[in-house]
C-alpha cells in the first residue's frame, strides 16, 4: 500500500511533527500488554478489555486474510456502534485491507451504490441488521449484481463466527497509508466517498488535546458513529492513543446516556448539539451526577449559544467544538482557556498550520485579511486527499491551486476567530448530518402522484432543522406523508432523507427566472412554525 500523498508532503509534515510513526494497532498493542484487564470500550452490556481488542483483531485479520482477500482489496462494515466497529478496522488494518466504514442507518441503495462505488470484496455484519437477517440482505445485493465475494458475520466483541487462520505476517498497513473509505453528503445524488489515512486523524486527535487538556485519566463517551469524521476521532483514534476507556450506545437515548455517565464517571463527552439538547432535555425530566464531566466536544452543526450556556451551567463541563469536515479536518477550534462567549459565539481560532484562506465566492479570488466574509479554503495536515476517484467532485471541492474548500461563508476577526455567517450549499442539516435537498427532491419526485417537489430546511428546537417538502401533485392526484414514507421506504432511501413534513400546493412559486421560489418556501414554514 502507499500513501494517498505525494511523498514531498508525508516528509515535511512527519519532519513538522504533525504525523508520526504508530498505528491504532501499536496503540493497542501497547495497552494490551501494559494493562490487559482495562476496559477499552463498554457498552450497557459488555466490556472489550484491550487484551481482548488486541486478540479479537487478530483473529478477525487472520479470518479476512484466510478467505483470499489480497492486500489493498476493500471490506465493508456495517456494524452498530460498538466494539464490533473498531474491531474490524484494527483487523483490516493488520491483514493491509482498506476499510469501507458504511453507516447503520444506511439505506439499501446507499449500501449497494457504497458498496458497487469502492469494490469492495466482504461485508463485515452481525447476524441481524435492523431485526431482520443479515443474510438476506447479502442476498438482494448478490442478486442485484454486486461481486460480494464474502458476508462475514461476528458478534458484538468482533469475533467471527467461524474463525480460519492464516498468516498475516508483513501485511500490516502503516500510518501514511491509504486504510478508510467513509461517505460524505453531497449536495446532490448519492454520498461521495472519502479516504482516509491515520495520520490525519492523529494530527486531529494531537489538536483535540490542546483544546481540552485529554490525558489517560479521562474516560470518554462516544455518541457519534464511528465510520464518520466526528466519530473517528472521538471514538477511534484518540482512545487508542491514550489508552482510555470508551462508553459507546448502538443508538442514541438520552436517558441511557445520562444514566452511563452517571455510572462509569465519563469526563469527556462528544456528540452532536441535537444529542446535547436531548441530554438537557432528559436531565430536566430526571436528575443524575453529571459532576465527572468536565468538556464536551461538540459540531457539525450550529451550536445553538443559549443551550451551550444552559448545559455548562448544569453539568460544570466546557463546551468546545471544531469547524471543518469529513474532508478538510479541522480549520478553527475552540479551546478550555477561551471565554464563553468565545466558545459558544464563534467556531474558535483558525489553526495556524491548516493555512485558512478565504475566498470571493462570486469569482474564486483571495480575499484573505480583506475584512470581508468569504469562503473558507484550507491546505495542511488534518486534509484528506480529495475524493476516491471522482474529479468532477475534486473540481468542485479544490480551488485551481489547490486550496480544499468549505460550502460555508465565515469571516475572521482580527484576533483569528472564526465565525459561519451563510451557507453556499443546499443542505438540510438534521442532528448534525448533512441531507442534500436535492437528493430529497430526486427520490419525493419518483412518486406517481408528485409532479414538482421542493425541499427546505424546517427550523427544530432539538434538531436544529428537519426535512419539510412542498409538493406540486399531477391533476387528481392526492398524496399524504405516510403514503410517500412508504414509497421512499420500498426504494431503500436511507431514513435520514425522509420527508418529516409534507405541504401540498396548487403550484410551487418559481422565481423571474422560472425555477421553484426556495426563499419564498423558506419563509412559508417558519410563518406557520410562528405561533
Amino acid at each position: 500500500m502507499t500513501s494517498p500523498f505525494d511523498a514531498a508532503t508525508v516528509r515535511a509534515y512527519r519532519a513538522a511533527g504533525w504525523w508520526g510513526a504508530a498505528t491504532v494497532a501499536d496503540h493497542v498493542r501497547r495497552h494490551a500488554a501494559e494493562r490487559p484487564g482495562a476496559a477499552a470500550y463498554t457498552t450497557p452490556d459488555e466490556t472489550l478489555t484491550w487484551a481482548r481488542y488486541e486478540e479479537n483483531s487478530t483473529v478477525l485479520a487472520r479470518h479476512l486474510a484466510a478467505l483470499g482477500l489480497a492486500p489493498g482489496d476493500r471490506v465493508a462494515t456495517l456494524l452498530p456502534d460498538g466494539p464490533a466497529w473498531h474491531v474490524a478496522a484494527v483487523a483490516a488494518e493488520k491483514a493491509g485491507l482498506v476499510l469501507v466504514g458504511v453507516g447503520a442507518r444506511a439505506g439499501r441503495r446507499e449500501l449497494r451504490f457504497l458498496l458497487g462505488r469502492t469494490g469492495s470484496r466482504a461485508l463485515v455484519t452481525l447476524a441481524e441488521h435492523r431485526g431482520a437477517r443479515s443474510a438476506a440482505l447479502v442476498d438482494e445485493l448478490r442478486a442485484d449484481g454486486l461481486g460480494l465475494a464474502h458476508h462475514v458475520v461476528v458478534d458484538r466483541l468482533g469475533v467471527p463466527g467461524d474463525p480460519r487462520d492464516a498468516d498475516i505476517t508483513g501485511r500490516a498497513l502503516g500510518p501514511d497509508d491509504f486504510s478508510m473509505l467513509n461517505s460524505t453528503s453531497g449536495t446532490t445524488g448519492l454520498p461521495k466517498c472519502v479516504p482516509h489515512t491515520q495520520n490525519r486523524w492523529f494530527y486531529f486527535h494531537e489538536l483535540a488535546c490542546r483544546a481540552g487538556a485529554l490525558n489517560p485519566s479521562d474516560v470518554f463517551m462516544g455518541a457519534v458513529p464511528s465510520p464518520f469524521g466526528f466519530g473517528l476521532w472521538t471514538a477511534h483514534f484518540s482512545p487508542a492513543a491514550l489508552g482510555v476507556p470508551t462508553v459507546l450506545m448502538e443508538r442514541f437515548d438520552a436517558h441511557a446516556a445520562l444514566d452511563l455517565i452517571e455510572r462509569h464517571r465519563v469526563t469527556v463527552l462528544h456528540c452532536v448539539s441535537t444529542q446535547f439538547i436531548m441530554l438537557l432535555n432528559a436531565q430536566a425530566e430526571r436528575e443524575r451526577d453529571l459532576s465527572s464531566l468536565r468538556c464536551m466536544f461538540t459540531g457539525g452543526e450550529a451550536v445553538p449559544y443559549d443551550r451551550a450556556a444552559r448545559f455548562e451551567e448544569t453539568t460544570g463541563a466546557k463546551v468546545l467544538q471544531f469547524y471543518g469536515s469529513n474532508e478538510t479536518g479541522a480549520l478553527s477550534c475552540t479551546s478550555l482557556d477561551d471565554t464563553r462567549e468565545h466558545r459558544l459565539r464563534t467556531a474558535g481560532r483558525i489553526i495556524p498550520e491548516m493555512r485558512v484562506r478565504l475566498f470571493d465566492p462570486a469569482d474564486g479570488s483571495d480575499i484573505t485579511g480583506s475584512g470581508r466574509p468569504g469562503q473558507p479554503g484550507c491546505k495542511g495536515p488534518a486534509t484528506c486527499s480529495g475524493y476516491y476517484d471522482d474529479p468532477e467532485a475534486d473540481e468542485k471541492l479544490f480551488t485551481p491551486d489547490g486550496w480544499m474548500l468549505m460550502a460555508d461563508i465565515v469571516e475572521i476577526d482580527a484576533d483569528g476567530y472564526l465565525r459561519v455567517v451563510g451557507r453556499l450549499s443546499d443542505l438540510i442539516i438534521r442532528g448534525g448530518k448533512n441531507i442534500s435537498a436535492a437528493a430529497v427532491e430526486e427520490e419525493v419526485g419518483t412518486h406517481p402522484a408528485v409532479a414538482l417537489a421542493a425541499a427546505v430546511a424546517m427550523p427544530d428546537e432539538v434538531f436544529g432543522e428537519r426535512v419539510c417538502v412542498y409538493a406540486e401533485l399531477r391533476p387528481g392526484a392526492a398524496l399524504t406523508l405516510d403514503d410517500l414514507t412508504a414509497h421512499l421506504t420500498e426504494r431503500g432511501v436511507s431514513r435520514e432523507w425522509h420527508p418529516e413534513r409534507l405541504i401540498v400546493l396548487d403550484a410551487l412559486p418559481r422565481s423571474s427566472g422560472g425555477k421553484v421560489a426556495k426563499g419564498e418556501l423558506r419563509d412559508d414554514i417558519h410563518r406557520r412554525l410562528t405561533p
